[in-house]
């Protein structure tokens, strides 16, 4: 299942223009092909695959022992923070679903706006989350939940930081295959 292409278009956009070094994009055609050449055709990361392993592994552990903690702590907790601390776990539970999947995809695929999805998501929408959920006091937090919250938040702030080493390394590893193919074309058509 691929993102739909208006979804795609939009994350490669914004890949390249976050990710691309301009000074890297005035290289001649030899140095495009010297840093090719010193890259593997494989450019995914093993420390992003390595951590978006063992956050999948982890996930379940960290909802179950949310899920049992809101149902302990429930009681006591004001009508609205009831309401926003189970909004909070659906939308972390269906975040965190397509993120990992976003992240799987676009790290062993190689595919630049599933990368730049998932990346987006981790910094935009999961990291303010589980930093509410590991400071606000409110919500009467317990020492199980802040260890959970913790390990989450340490899984996340890595895939964010390796995933921006990995989009930038994806991103310029297909701006250089671009401009060689550009430069064969104009070769192609000396000939």
């Amino acid at each position: 299942m691929d993102l739909p292409e208006p979804i795609r278009r939009r994350l490669g956009d914004f890949s390249r223009t976050v990710f691309v070094n301009q000074s890297h994009s005035q290289l001649s055609p030899e140095d495009h092909i010297t840093f090719l050449n010193h890259n593997t055709d494989v450019v995914s990361s093993l420390p992003l695959q390595m951590a978006l392993f063992f956050n999948m592994c982890f996930f379940p552990l960290w909802w179950i022992s949310e899920v049992v903690m809101l149902q302990l702590k429930y009681p006591a907790l004001p009508d609205y923070y009831k309401v926003i601390l189970i909004t909070i776990l659906i939308l972390m539970t269906l975040i965190e679903a397509i993120r990992l999947y976003l992240g799987y995809t676009g790290n062993l695929q190689e595919k630049v706006p599933e990368l730049a999805g998932f990346w987006l998501l981790s910094l935009l929408l999961q990291f303010p989350l589980i930093l509410f959920q590991l400071f606000n006091e409110a919500i009467l937090i317990q020492p199980l939940e802040r260890g959970v919250h913790i390990v989450l938040a340490l899984f996340i702030l890595t895939e964010a930081l390796s995933g921006f080493v990995a989009l930038r390394a994806m991103v310029r590893h297909t701006e250089s295959r671009f401009h060689l193919s550009q430069f064969n074309g104009i070769q192609d058509h000396r000939s």
